[in-house]
């Protein structure tokens, strides 16, 4: 294992269990998976290994259900939580998640603290900021998945619409993972071409809904589970950026201090991602009509980071 820089997943679900797959098979990880249910992390580990021999990699990987295994890790994944179920909004995940992420991030921050703290856990951008608050960690390394995996899923729309490769589509969606997510249509072009050049308004708005609904969309398919195949390729997207320091701009969920005009609050902006988790915020001209949008959406996240203090306050005095 040595050489290898050391991933811990904590949370092995669908989502954690995929993110871990996608792990092993970039054969360049020492990955280990935490979970509190006895026998899943170990099970799913061995079946990893397993799977080595047919897909010719060298799994580093092993399942336990303490925490003291994830010591000394590079990058921290938190997936572990309450999934959404049919019908329940992001938000109403508030209160569980917030005890659960809270806890988690007590028991492997004080043994890890040098890591990169990546989050997945919903409400993400709440539970983000839970994760700034509850770790003492400076908050370019406390950093929230969702615009990754919004993102993917707009320009996944927008290529169908037009049937072409969704490696023509550029874009970027910022603000929280939610009902007021911001794609930014302006800057969204599909071989260098703005996207208003190629399809009528109408449509869309279509598709930035589609977009705010896609989660909610796959859960209702799904029926008893929530998507995890997107959302796995977008945090080991987030996973590789940082740790072969890739400077890559993407939007993730942020602790502002000012940027966008944004303080005290969690909400997705474009950032350079790199060796040192968030190296640097892009700044982008916006609209009035954007800036507008992008702060309906702060302010959404900001009304539950409030709830959340609150909450932490409670938790303080036990």
């Amino acid at each position: 294992m040595k050489g290898r820089q050391k991933i811990s997943v904590i949370g092995a679900g669908s989502v954690g269990g995929s993110i871990v797959q996608r792990l092993v098979e970039r054969n360049c990880y020492e990955v280990v998976l935490v979970d509190i249910v006895e026998g899943l992390p170990q099970g799913k580990a061995l079946d990893l290994v397993q799977a080595g021999a047919v897909c010719g990699y060298e799994a580093r990987i092993r399942g336990s259900n303490a925490y003291s295994e994830t010591a000394g890790s590079d990058v921290i994944v938190v997936v572990s939580g309450f999934p959404r179920k049919p019908g329940m909004s992001r938000d109403e995940l508030l209160e569980a998640n917030t005890k659960i992420v809270h806890s988690v991030i007590g028991e492997v921050a004080p043994s890890s603290p040098e890591a990169i703290l990546l989050i997945v856990t919903n409400p993400l951008d709440v539970m983000t900021y839970v994760a700034y608050r509850t770790s003492g960690f400076p908050r370019q390394r406390v950093i929230g998945m969702a615009g990754v995996l919004d993102t993917a899923r707009f320009r996944t729309f927008i290529a169908q619409e037009l049937l072409v490769s969704v490696q023509n589509v550029h874009a970027m969606v910022l603000g929280g993972h939610g009902d007021f997510m911001v794609p930014l249509v302006r800057y969204t072009t599909v071989a260098g071409r703005p996207l208003r050049e190629w399809i009528e308004e109408d449509r869309i708005t279509a598709l930035v809904q589609r977009t705010r609904d896609a989660g909610a969309e796959i859960l209702h398919l799904l029926k008893t589970g929530s998507a995890y195949f997107a959302p796995s390729a977008a945090i080991c997207e987030m996973i590789d950026a940082i740790m072969a320091d890739h400077q890559k701009i993407v939007p993730c969920s942020m602790f502002c201090d000012g940027e966008y005009g944004f303080k005290n609050v969690c909400i997705g902006l474009p950032v350079k991602l790199g060796t040192h988790g968030i190296e640097a915020v892009v700044p982008l001209d916006l609209t009035a009509d954007e800036r507008d949008a992008l702060e309906r959406s702060a302010n959404a996240v900001q009304a539950l980071c409030r709830q959340v203090d609150r909450l932490l306050a409670i938790q303080s005095r036990y």
